[in-house]
């Protein structure tokens, strides 16, 4: 019994990590779970056992992917105390995934917004709020210890970031050029240093 349930996790982690490539290569649109069973060895009616529609293998990546990221948020938050270097951190983790030829997750799949399901939308939109409340907490402890200088709010810079970073990452991806990306993202960071 427990072999059995191993093997179903196992499998169904397959599919996600599978899928997973799939949306930051092609895009969410662009794959279908008979490209997903080809690369695995199954059956269709194996992924629709494990992922019984589209929708909801899409939010289990995002749901997946989400915790991934919070928690190398959580190992910037305890390994660095300087807001600087958690702001390089933070862009760090969008160029390792640049690295492996990639793109962000939630970014291939804001692309594709308007064609997901309320649910993968909404898993989306969650994703972004909480870099950006992320980000706003590192910016504020940067405003209140004297490292960091911006206009507006924090979350208005958060949110500046955030998005600063994807289309960087976009347009980096045009040209396969990962120095783009590097580039704008060390012009955003050094712009709010005083």
């Amino acid at each position: 019994m427990k072999q059995a349930k191993a093997e179903r996790i196992d499998t169904a982690n397959g599919i996600l990590d599978v899928a997973e490539h799939l949306v930051q290569v092609r895009g969410f649109n662009a794959f279908s779970y008979a490209d997903v069973a080809r690369e695995l060895g199954l059956t269709n009616a194996a992924l629709h056992y494990h992922f019984p529609s589209k929708a909801e293998l899409g939010e289990a990546l995002i749901a997946r992917y989400a915790v991934r990221f919070a928690g190398a948020l959580v190992e910037i938050d305890e390994s660095l105390a300087d807001p600087l270097r958690k702001l390089d951190a933070y862009a760090e983790l969008y160029a390792e995934v640049l690295r492996s030829h990639r793109m962000c997750l939630c970014g291939m799949l804001a692309a594709e917004y308007e064609t997901l399901s309320s649910g993968m939308q909404d898993a989306v939109a969650l994703f972004f709020e909480k870099n950006e409340k992320w980000l706003a907490g590192v910016l504020r402890q940067g405003r209140d210890d004297g490292t960091l200088r911006f206009t507006g709010s924090a979350i208005e810079e958060a949110r500046s970031i955030v998005s600063s970073l994807e289309g960087a990452m976009l347009i980096a991806r045009s040209f396969g050029d990962i120095k783009r990306f590097q580039s704008a993202a060390s012009h955003l960071l050094t712009a709010i240093r005083p």
